[in-house]
């Protein structure tokens, strides 16, 4: 049972947060009516205290759990913020560590407009492409130069980093998140009764790290995704082959005429990215970086890790942190 959490903020937009939710219901109506099985959806809202959080609307949200009673999340989504967002970062801090433990935990964590903010004043958007919405553009620039600043893209994807630049983007990554949650027929349906206009595609109008073969196989883009989601489990390629209604063979045929690797290339690559990513952001163990993105065995991870780099994880980790953390910054 998935579970979804959209934070709340004072001065928040309201719709930032009210449209997802209600795109998330319809899809999981419309799964459970033409399965009893499907996965049913724990949405809940948080904020820093349990106490009512004003919005632009005019209204107030009163939040389900205060953020240190949230256990657990699959997804977070963060709202978009009234004009300057800084003075609500100077206040909360506890947010933004709130962000980095769970980012850490390997959610899934999008943010909308100016609460793209909130991702790169956490520092989980440096060194990564990121959008906001256009009018904050020259000072999201100013203010966090080592955030790559993808003005023309509506959306962008970074590891589990999600960014959309206006509701309407924002919209189009829920239509996404619903059909890597449920599928695409459910996805197209939702889609269908939210939006009337022919829009572009999610595919079309965003900016993601590491894709640069784009390719037309649309099951094989299917089962990327879900190698992107599960790298952290125990995977079998045999399984991912059987659940996408293929011979072993076929995958691996047509994953590499695809991608131009191997399926367990790509599934190694993702890991490796992410234990990058954690090695260079996070406090954690190798050990525990090694058990997060799937690999049981340490020496394992270290082979693989120092073959793709020619380095080893604690070698990597001590030359990015002496980067980041330099006397010169």
């Amino acid at each position: 049972m998935p579970t979804i959490t959209f934070v709340l903020c004072d001065h928040m937009l309201a719709t930032g947060t009210t449209l997802p939710i209600e795109m998330l219901r319809a899809a999981e109506s419309a799964a459970l009516a033409q399965n009893r099985n499907a996965e049913r959806l724990t949405i809940q809202t948080a904020a820093i205290e349990r106490k009512a959080v004003s919005t632009r609307a005019g209204f107030s949200f009163q939040p389900d759990l205060s953020l240190p009673e949230v256990d657990q999340s699959d997804m977070i989504y963060l709202p978009a913020l009234w004009r300057n967002p800084r003075p609500l970062m100077r206040k909360q801090p506890q947010l933004l560590s709130w962000l980095r433990q769970h980012y850490e935990s390997g959610a899934t964590i999008s943010a909308v407009g100016t609460g793209c903010c909130l991702l790169a004043e956490a520092g989980l958007l440096d060194g990564k492409p990121a959008t906001t919405h256009w009018h904050y553009f020259d000072q999201f620039q100013r203010d966090y130069p080592k955030v790559q600043l993808k003005r023309q893209y509506f959306i962008t994807q970074a590891s589990n980093l999600y960014c959309a630049a206006s509701v309407n983007a924002l919209a189009d990554l829920t239509v996404h998140f619903i059909q890597r949650l449920y599928d695409r027929p459910t996805a197209n349906h939702v889609e269908r009764h939210f939006s009337h206009e022919i829009r572009r595609s999610y595919e079309e109008s965003g900016f993601f790290e590491g894709c640069s073969n784009n390719h037309p196989d649309e099951d094989i883009v299917q089962a990327q995704i879900w190698l992107q989601d599960n790298y952290g489990k125990e995977v079998k390629l045999s399984d991912v082959a059987e659940k996408f209604d293929m011979s072993v063979r076929t995958f691996n045929r047509r994953f590499k005429g695809a991608t131009g690797k191997s399926p367990l290339q790509y599934l190694q690559e993702v890991r490796i990215e992410t234990a990058k990513d954690l090695l260079k952001t996070s406090n954690l163990s190798i050990n525990e970086i090694a058990f997060r993105v799937g690999y049981q065995d340490m020496g394992h991870f270290t082979g693989l890790f120092k073959k793709l780099l020619a380095t080893t994880p604690s070698e990597y980790r001590t030359t990015v942190r002496a980067k980041l953390f330099s006397a010169n910054q």
